[in-house]
């Protein structure tokens, strides 16, 4: 391994069994670092008397906790059949009985009783008729440019009519270089090392085949509309800072053309079938200048650790002509996965942070609605109103709906006496912890509303715009998914250890606990239900952790008893019941679990209900789930399993589980490789598993000095992640 990949400034700081790994390739040791947002707005109005009613605010009964806002107008709505379209062959209902948390250790995907799993693809299948099979002992970057790419996060399937074929969309978020190589080999090559890397990042576009409904897919090498989109890949630049003079660089004086896309994170999929991806991490690619927009952004002058800017001169701030390259990333990215041809697009018009991702609603206007976090300590919540309105299949004009438009922040206020949140997370005296809100303009009608910032400006440095105007300080927003049933939004928050400590932004209700380890899930319903008001009521879904340890942990006063134990949410998915999917990031660090996939029922008496339904392998994340409950099916996919361990010595030999070096099968490996899974019914085949071999069934425990056996809570202390 390369000098500059060997040191992992966490080693011996993360908390928890928390990998430093995950740290050092993930978001660049972002938690060893000082907080970006150092502004000084006000972090949340708790005062009753300046907070609007619910009530009034949405309209009398419209705000109970149980209230259901379903019917045909949102159930058949663009936005849901973005996720539902063509999956309603099947019969099933998913029912399952929730499993029980699974130790850390345990190296496999573990589903309920009537269930299977089975990977669809995993890093470096070949994509192409001419690409070469994976060999883990002969990369190259010409071949990566070929094979499925490293770390899937964002995940679809969008089936064509027939129900029988479509193509699976993914993106890669990031490489971890300690598990891809030999050291001595990467030592000796570590251009090469950097140059893979940036193929192994982008997206994989490839198409998928089944028998019939719920049977498991298929992935199709050489498939038509197969496509790979790396770190090199043109994209075009559109939206009110295309072009602008803080775009442009000595490869691209037009700033209206960029190479690549870097750290794509969570996602959504359009009403018109395209595909928006975040620009997350970007931070960690480059080496800036020491400038203050850059320490905002969490930029470093220092040589980075990635190394890139030793094979490719605009990864450095301090290369003439390319002060302004780390300006063309942190956008929301745009691909058509049905045209290989096209050309991705990236869209400054709903600015420029470390985006999650980005889910669509239309407002009752027709507007599009495109909701997004900023994946950080202390950063905020957006959303971006379109200029134009949506028109159903003119996929033409839809594809422009991004472009022009309006953007903003979100303040809460909470509805509790200050006194009452202490930061134990104690629940207020009225029940909940709940208030109302305010979407406050950054860019509206082509005007910037921030004072001394041009709209040019406000869009390239959006943090800071945002600083300026009072945003709500949260605890690291991750996906922001709007509900296609009910219109509700769901906001997760992953943790953020920083609450309250020193002179950090102290607890508020939107916020309540201090040393937030565990994260917590918000609900945010905007008046009348239209995506396009900017008056919102929200309360807290549930604040996370392990109720048999934690006293602090709420789940809208479900008993605590009767949940299963969930840290750290991350990505959010639906149903077609409108139920509530939640992935997590970081359970081995914080209750001692593998990460896992849950269902948490939001209406009714079970209200506040989190069942647990998989678990993924030894050192892996859940991420980018996929919901087909009428066919009986789930997709998760499976990032970084093994992280931590070392490719001499892999913590993970998931999913190919070979015996040995010496035992491998050709396109296999012995080493961990994130991949897509599909979990898939057994019932109509006598509770046999359909396409998996046997030798991959079985559970496998793999030890790093710590026991094989029993639940392995962890130390209760911060996972280290940012």
């Amino acid at each position: 391994m390369p000098s500059d990949l060997k040191l992992l400034p966490m080693s011996g700081h993360t908390r928890g069994n928390r990998s430093a790994a995950t740290c050092h390739f993930k978001c660049g040791n972002a938690c060893a670092k000082d907080v970006c947002n150092t502004s000084g707005n006000s972090y949340f109005r708790d005062v009753v008397d300046v907070a609007l009613s619910r009530r009034a605010l949405l309209g009398a009964g419209a705000v109970a906790a149980s209230a259901v806002v379903i019917g045909t107008e949102l159930a058949s709505a663009p936005e849901a059949a973005a996720d539902f379209g063509g999956f309603g062959q099947g019969r099933g209902r998913l029912g399952f009985t929730a499993i029980a948390p699974v130790e850390r250790t345990v190296d496999t995907v573990t589903v309920p009783k009537g269930y299977d799993w089975a990977p669809v693809i995993r890093w470096g299948d070949p994509l192409f008729k001419r690409t070469p099979d994976f060999d883990v002992n002969r990369q190259s970057a010409a071949a990566q440019a070929g094979q499925f790419g490293y770390n899937n996060d964002y995940l679809n399937i969008l089936a064509d009519r027939s129900g029988r074929a479509g193509v699976l969309v993914c993106n890669h978020e990031y490489t971890n270089e300690e598990i891809m190589f030999d050291a001595d080999w990467a030592a000796a090559n570590p251009d090469e090392v950097r140059r893979i890397a940036i193929a192994a990042h982008g997206f994989s576009v490839v198409e998928v085949v089944r028998k019939k409904a719920g049977a498991p897919w298929s992935y199709v090498r050489g498939g038509r509309r197969n496509r790979r989109i790396t770190g090199s890949t043109p994209f075009r630049v559109d939206g009110p800072a295309a072009g602008s003079e803080l775009l442009r660089t000595a490869a691209d004086p037009s700033g209206r053309r960029v190479l690549g896309t870097l750290n794509n994170c969570a996602g959504g999929t359009t009403p018109w079938g395209t595909v928006l991806s975040g620009e997350e991490n970007f931070n960690q690619y480059f080496q800036g200048t020491g400038s203050a927009s850059d320490a905002r952004y969490g930029i470093s002058a220092g040589a980075t650790e990635r190394g890139w800017e030793h094979v490719d001169p605009r990864f450095s701030a301090q290369n003439p002509g390319f002060e302004n390259e780390v300006n063309r990333f942190g956008w929301i990215v745009e691909i058509d996965p049905q045209d290989p041809t096209s050309t991705p697009v990236k869209h400054t018009a709903l600015g420029r942070f470390k985006h999650e991702g980005a889910n669509i609603r239309i407002a009752r206007d027709g507007r599009v609605v495109a909701y997004s976090g900023d994946d950080e300590r202390f950063d905020y919540v957006y959303k971006f109103i379109s200029k134009g309105k949506y028109k159903p299949g003119n996929k033409r004009h839809n594809m422009t709906l991004l472009s022009e438009g309006d953007l903003y922040v979100a303040r809460f206020t909470g509805d509790s006496p200050a006194a009452e949140i202490d930061g134990g997370a104690g629940v207020p005296s009225d029940g909940a912890f709940d208030g109302s809100g305010r979407w406050l303009p950054l860019v509206v009608n082509g005007r910037s509303k921030v004072p001394g910032m041009g709209v040019e400006e406000v869009l390239v440095y959006t943090r800071l715009a945002a600083d300026q105007i009072g945003a709500t300080k949260m605890d690291r927003p991750e996906d922001v998914e709007p509900n296609p049933v009910t219109g509700r939004l769901y906001i997760a928050l992953t943790n953020n250890t920083g609450r309250g400590v020193g002179a950090n932004a102290p607890v508020d209700e939107a916020n309540p606990r201090t040393a937030n380890r565990d994260g917590h899930v918000i609900e945010l319903t905007e008046r009348r239900n239209d995506a396009a008001s900017l008056d919102f009521a929200w309360n807290i879904l549930f604040v996370a952790g392990d109720p048999a340890k934690d006293p602090t942990t709420y789940f809208s006063g479900y008993p605590r008893g009767k949940v299963s134990p969930i840290s750290c949410p991350d990505n959010l998915a639906f149903d077609s019941k409108g139920n509530l999917w939640i992935s997590t990031d970081g359970q081995p660090g914080t209750i001692g679990y593998c990460d896992a996939l849950h269902k948490v029922t939001l209406e009714g008496r079970g209200r506040g209900r989190v069942e647990q339904f998989l678990a993924v392998p030894a050192g892996a994340e859940t991420c980018g789930p996929v919901i087909h409950d009428q066919d009986d099916s789930v997709f998760v996919a499976v990032q970084h399993p093994g992280e931590g361990g070392t490719f001499a010595e892999p913590y993970s030999l998931f999913p190919d589980f070979a015996e040995s070096p010496d035992a491998v099968r050709r396109g296999d490996a012995y080493a961990p490789r994130p991949s897509v899974v599909q979990v898939f019914s057994t019932r109509d085949s006598g509770g046999k598993g359909k396409g998996r071999p046997k030798d991959r069934r079985k559970r496998r425990d793999v030890d790093r000095g710590r026991s094989r056996t029993g639940r392995g809570h962890g130390n209760g202390k911060d996972n280290g992640r940012s």
